[in-house]
């Protein structure tokens, strides 16, 4: 199976581990991933807010390139995934609309093609069952809270693979895995986003909430496919644990890397030497 692959700006920077950890799982499980060459940024988070056509236009070229080469797209950023399938949809149900984002492109684009979550693709494409036959290290014994956030089911309409209230895909991953993923009340809860850094008071508030109840479920770790959450989550941890007046040390893994780990690559060979919260005690405790 053969996508075309974006990995948007975080991937080249902050999430580097993430970008990592896809291509090696992909590889592991037979995807083919075609790298959008030239690709350029999505808009997130800022460029709706600034111009409509502009927030639309932008995810379009990185669609309309896949799109001559007949690719559905592969994007493992919520954030990325979220604004593709807006602009996607945009142009697909209204032929005004497509000729708009074309001219302002310089070329065709019908949205003839799809974007999906790389998730969705690993889960749904690949399949549980092909996964399970090849994970050489189960991860028996971890207890894990899957966090989706709010990007990543949401709106349904736009996101559609999975339920917005109590996604279960990530769920059902980890469980393939052979680690237990537990239920919890915050999976779809916002992390704060840029409030971090706009409003760090709020945004450490936000977090803080979400470690502690993940932690509080029984969680040894926090699974997400948000560059942005595992962000948040990681390098805030410690300030709010310290605002808070708690200990916490949860470390948060990308989906992908935990998948890594249970198809046989070492931590390190992922990028998990590279978190805030040091991941590998964790691991190693559990013979992984």
């Amino acid at each position: 199976m053969k996508y075309a692959y974006y990995p948007g700006c975080s991937l080249e920077a902050t999430a580097k581990e993430y970008n990592l950890s896809a291509k090696l799982v992909a590889k592991k499980l037979g995807i083919e991933l075609w790298e959008i060459p030239d690709w350029s940024c999505c808009g997130a988070t800022a460029a709706h807010n600034r111009d409509y056509l502009l927030s639309l236009a932008l995810p379009a070229r990185n669609l309309a390139i896949a799109e001559k080469e007949g690719l559905d797209v592969a994007v493992p950023c919520a954030a990325c995934f979220n604004r593709m399938r807006t602009a996607e949809t945009a142009v697909r149900e209204s032929r005004d609309m497509q000729k708009r984002i074309s001219e302002i492109l310089g070329s065709e684009y019908k949205a003839t093609n799809k974007t999906r979550a790389f998730l969705d693709v690993v889960v749904n494409d690949v399949g549980l069952e092909r996964i399970k036959e090849q994970v050489v290290k189960p991860l028996k014994g971890l207890k894990l809270a899957a966090y989706y956030g709010c990007l990543l089911v949401r709106p349904p309409k736009l996101t559609s693979f999975d339920d917005p209230e109590e996604p279960m895909t990530m769920d059902r991953l980890i469980e393939a895995l052979d680690a237990e993923a537990l239920s919890w009340s915050y999976k779809t809860e916002c992390c704060g986003g840029s409030l971090s850094t706009a409003r760090t008071d709020i945004g450490v508030k936000m977090i803080y909430q979400i470690l502690r109840h993940a932690r509080d479920a029984g969680a040894e770790g926090i699974v997400t496919a948000c560059p942005l959450c595992l962000l948040n989550l990681d390098m805030r941890q410690a300030q709010a644990a310290r605002v808070h007046s708690d200990q916490l040390n949860l470390p948060i893994f990308y989906f992908t890397e935990l998948l890594g780990v249970a198809l046989g690559y070492e931590p390190k060979d992922l990028g998990l030497d590279t978190h805030f919260v040091n991941p590998v005690p964790l691991l190693e405790a559990n013979g992984l």
